[in-house]
Formats: structure tokens, sequence, C-alpha cells
């Protein structure tokens, strides 16, 4: 069984891949000064973009684990969310509040995926 590690880093990997399953590091905004429905948009474009160098894409996402700064942003992020999803498509998912690496943070994805 190998594993495939991607965009690699002294600390992580971007994209992990064993068997049929892809692994994402976990998923911030691009531009961390904007509110949390662009924040969370921006997340799920770097999110879709890692899915896709893996050879796979949002419809093949089985868990998501979301972590907001403060949940009083919880119904704007699933706004956005709920709009991404497709029907039918819906992961496994949690949401939890969590203190983020950067306080300017508001939302941070973790993904698991599998391969098309």
């Amino acid at each position: 069984m190998s594993i495939i590690r991607t965009d690699t880093t002294q600390r992580m990997s971007r994209i992990v891949e064993h068997k049929n399953t892809i692994y994402l590091c976990g998923q911030t905004a691009k531009d961390a000064t904007k509110d949390i429905k662009e924040q969370t948009i921006t997340t799920l474009e770097k999110v879709e973009g890692l899915l896709e160098k893996a050879g796979s894409d949002k419809r093949n996402i089985l868990s998501v684990t979301i972590y907001v700064r403060d949940m009083k942003d919880f119904a704007a992020m699933n706004e956005v969310w709920d709009a991404w999803v497709e029907e039918g498509h819906q992961p496994a998912r949690a949401c939890v509040e969590a203190r983020m690496a950067r306080p300017e943070l508001l939302v941070e994805m973790s993904v698991i995926a599998s391969k098309k």
C-alpha cells in the first residue's frame, strides 16, 4: 500500500492519498481580512482546487470538519456552504468553535474525500 503525499513541507502535506481516500490539510481563506462569507467562499475554492489536483471533486467529499472562530458566524458560513454543496452529495459534517492559528482567520475546513 502506497501513500502519496503532495505539496509537502517540513510540517505537513497539503494532500495525502491512501488507496482511494484523499485527506486535505486544514484549508483557510485566501484573504483573512474579509468577512466570514468571503472567507468561506475562498476556503471552498481552495478545497475544490486541491481535490481536483488529487483527481476528485466536491461530489466525492466524505467528511468535513469545519472550525469557526465564533459561533455567531455559523449561520452566515452555512449560507455559503448550503449554496456550495450539491443536493444528494452532502458529506458527513461537524462544525466546532475553535481558536485559530491567527486571530483574523474566521473559518478552517479539514476534508476527507474519495477518488472519482
